[in-house]
């Protein structure tokens, strides 16, 4: 755990506690002005069946479990990103309109460290979007929408009384490849570290997909992002001195790009579902979408050095000692 203590800002808990509501609130209103989105109800559980569980790279298991009534199993969700798509259709939002919602969750199988918790919370939101609009263009305005209300986040912030974190608004766009190129004999993460330390806000394009080594910056679930079409928007965090992801997000998969990246992953198995079915047939809107975390956005912009700063979760002992002996408080 890298910790730059001059960079950190005493803060106590009642005082983390105001600002957190004060990002929370602001951001959810600027994120809904830039994307034309509306507010809406989420699931905590849904079915294997359905098809609507977030597979995210493909490994993590699932929380799980039957209920008394009639012995179905349900899952916790691992994110929404296929339930919105199917929430847009039933809530009959056309072209340039969207949704939000608060989403929680439980991953299991997270390695417990200052960025990572088993407890996630982010806000997960989808937007309609047209034939014309699957584009990188398109992929990279929205992008700089998202920064824009981050940025008026930390401005706003700064009137409240907290000062200290400066957030870039102008974004850095590479792709995966260009990136790889740049720094072939360094790994993801030292490649994600290298161009944010550089430019601050970076969005790295296409996450999926592979490089000319054979294999792709990061993996992602085959049936929700278009690979060529997605990225990770990073921010340089300098207490820790590290690039902090903030969102995943991308352009969604339409019938060629579903059935495409089913077979390159080896799980066709999943076009019997209920929510790949539609994709088959025509039967949901196309949409852009994505996840932006809650816990790590206020850490960002609150120069927080551990996520359990800003969310209450379960701890091991190792990060527990660690942050008592920095004199990090934990939620």
């Amino acid at each position: 755990m890298k910790f730059v203590s001059e960079k950190y800002q005493k803060l106590s808990v009642i005082e983390k506690q105001k600002y957190i509501k004060i990002i929370k609130d602001k951001f959810e209103r600027n994120l809904a002005k830039e994307l034309n989105l509306t507010r809406v109800s989420a699931p905590l559980l849904v079915t294997k069946e359905s098809g609507l569980q977030d597979d995210l790279s493909g490994v993590e298991r699932k929380v799980s479990f039957d209920i008394l009534k009639d012995g179905k199993k349900l899952e916790i969700v691992q994110s929404l990103a296929k339930w919105k798509r199917l929430a847009l259709k039933k809530y009959d939002f056309s072209i340039g309109k969207g949704l939000y919602t608060d989403m929680t969750a439980i991953r299991r199988d997270e390695n417990l460290d200052e960025t990572h918790s088993i407890y996630v919370d982010q806000w997960d939101w989808e937007k309609v979007i047209s034939v014309k609009e699957r584009n990188v263009e398109f992929l990279k305005n929205t992008v700089k929408k998202i920064v824009n209300a981050i940025y008026k986040t930390s401005e706003f912030l700064k009137n409240k009384g907290f000062s200290g974190v400066e957030i870039c608004n102008d974004v850095f766009f590479i792709d995966s490849q260009e990136l790889f190129n740049l720094y072939p004999n360094k790994t993801e993460k030292e490649r994600e570290y290298l161009i944010t330390k550089k430019y601050k806000t970076v969005f790295i394009i296409g996450i999926g997909k592979d490089l000319e080594n054979g294999k792709p910056h990061d993996k992602r679930a085959p049936d929700y992002d278009d690979w060529t079409l997605n990225g990770d928007l990073l921010f340089y965090h300098e207490v820790l001195d590290m690039a902090l992801e903030i969102s995943s997000m991308g352009i969604r998969v339409d019938k060629k790009t579903l059935i495409y990246q089913l077979e390159k992953s080896n799980n066709t198995e999943r076009l019997k579902y209920a929510y790949h079915q539609f994709i088959l047939n025509g039967e949901l809107p196309l949409t852009i979408g994505g996840g932006i975390g809650q816990s790590r956005l206020c850490m960002l912009l609150l120069g927080r050095a551990h996520v359990g700063e800003v969310q209450a979760s379960y701890w091991d002992r190792e990060n527990e000692e660690k942050c008592k002996n920095l004199g990090i408080e934990l939620l």
